[in-house]
C-alpha cells in the first residue's frame, strides 16, 4: 500500500469492496484514540438499517484483510458496526444520500442572531457549503438558507428527535 495515503484511506481501499461485496454501504472510517487506545471505527449501513448478522459478515473478512495489509502500526481496538441514529454527515456521499432529509447544524460560533444550532431540511451541497430550507411547524420548507462548512461544528441527521420528545 501507498506509504503516502493516511491510515484511514488504506482501510478504507481494503474495506470497500468487503461491503460492496456484502451489499452494505461503506458510511465511514475512523481512526481514533481514546485515552492510551486506538478504535479503528468502520461503519457500516444498508437499506432498513444493519444488524449484527451484517455487522459479523463484515468484521470476518475486514479482520483478515487487515491481518494481511497490516496497514497500522500500532495495536488498535477494531469496531465494525452501524453510524446509528443521528449519524455524523461528514463526506459528500453522506450528503448526497441525506438530500430531502431533515438535518440539525451546530455552528461553530453564533451567527448573527446568537443562534448555534438548527433543525432544516438538506436541500443540496458543494465542496464550501450546504443549501438547506428553513421548516415550518409541518416540516414544510419554508426559506433557503447556506451553511459553509468550515463554520459547522457538526452536521447530524437529525432523524432521533423523536426520542427527545416528552
Amino acid at each position: 500500500m501507498d506509504s503516502k495515503k493516511s491510515t484511514v484511506q488504506k482501510v478504507r481501499e481494503l474495506a470497500q469492496p468487503i461491503a460492496d461485496e456484502l451489499g452494505l454501504f461503506l458510511w465511514d472510517v475512523r481512526f481514533e484514540k481514546e485515552g492510551a487506545t486506538w478504535y479503528l471505527r468502520v461503519l457500516i449501513d444498508k437499506d432498513g438499517g444493519v444488524d449484527m448478522n451484517d455487522c459479523e459478515a463484515f468484521t470476518r473478512p475486514m479482520n483478515k484483510a487487515l491481518d494481511e495489509a497490516d496497514p497500522i502500526q500500532q495495536s488498535y481496538v477494531l469496531e465494525c458496526g452501524s453510524p446509528g441514529l443521528g449519524r455524523e454527515l461528514r463526506l459528500p456521499e453522506h450528503f448526497e444520500v441525506c438530500i430531502g432529509d431533515v438535518i440539525r447544524v451546530r455552528l461553530i460560533r453564533p451567527d448573527e442572531n446568537g443562534e448555534r444550532e438548527f433543525i432544516v431540511g438538506l436541500v443540496g451541497y458543494d465542496k464550501e457549503y450546504i443549501l438547506c430550507q428553513t421548516l415550518d411547524e409541518n416540516g414544510d420548507g419554508v426559506e433557503n438558507v447556506r451553511f459553509r462548512l468550515s463554520d459547522c461544528a457538526y452536521i447530524k441527521l437529525n432523524d432521533d428527535a423523536d426520542l427527545f420528545d416528552e
